[in-house]
């Protein structure tokens, strides 16, 4: 596609040290993803798709190989340059949620906007105006022990959102949840592509990988196949 990836990642390395041994996680890995793209990362446990996940999201860095988010080259990024990446380019939704379990619903969405020196006033709007979108305005005031497990996951999509991110990234999300209530989230995701925002998606189930519309299959750390639908 014309204009600058979200996402450019070139003969991406990940090594481990376990004792005396060196694992490797990634042996080589190139992805790009544009603007718009719905994709799917899918593979077994220990295949390196978590390793992966956490290199785009800025949460780790690789041995080598050369990674570009928006255009920006991070490789030479310090930890405090990183951070602000993440929170001005990057939205997460976590399988385990992550919210903060003494923060209302609304104090947990306000969070990214007060790392981002968002003005009062304008944070509670916006925070407000993103849970309001999840359908959750009248459960603004709750804390995440309050909530159903959907309603607790729909907090952390309004979360990731509300900075209005160029990348949405999502690390299982429905592995915590009934069948019933993953489908319920997963069509929030359809909808929220619909508006034309990125989606990379991580997960083990063959039924949610379905749902993108590009699969990209890892296996020992490579990729072993990239399929668009």
């Amino acid at each position: 596609m014309a204009g600058p990836a979200v996402v450019d990642a070139r003969g991406i390395r990940k090594s481990y040290r376990m004792g005396e041994v060196e694992v490797e996680a990634l042996r080589g890995v190139d992805l790009r993803i544009d603007p718009g793209e719905f994709s799917c990362i899918m593979g077994a446990s220990g295949s390196g798709k978590s390793t992966l996940l956490n290199i785009v999201g800025c949460l780790d860095r690789p041995s080598s190989g050369t990674f570009s988010l928006m255009d920006r080259s991070v490789d030479s990024m310090d930890d405090g340059d990183l951070a602000e990446v993440r929170n001005r380019f990057i939205g997460f939704v976590f399988q385990t949620f992550n919210l903060l379990p003494r923060s209302s619903a609304l104090q947990n969405v306000e969070l990214p906007l007060v790392y981002a020196r968002v003005q009062s006033r304008e944070r509670r709007e916006r925070a407000m105006a993103m849970l309001e979108k999840v359908g959750l305005a009248s459960r603004a005031g709750h804390r995440p022990n309050q909530l159903s497990g959907g309603e607790r996951q729909r907090v952390a999509i309004a979360r990731a959102l509300v900075t209005r991110p160029a990348l949405l990234l999502a690390d299982e999300p429905t592995g915590n949840l009934d069948s019933r209530t993953g489908r319920v989230i997963m069509e929030m995701f359809h909808s929220i592509h619909s508006e034309g925002n990125t989606i990379l998606l991580v997960t083990h189930d063959p039924e949610i990988a379905r749902e993108a519309g590009r699969v990209v299959r890892i296996k020992d750390g490579l990729i072993e196949s990239d399929t668009r639908s």
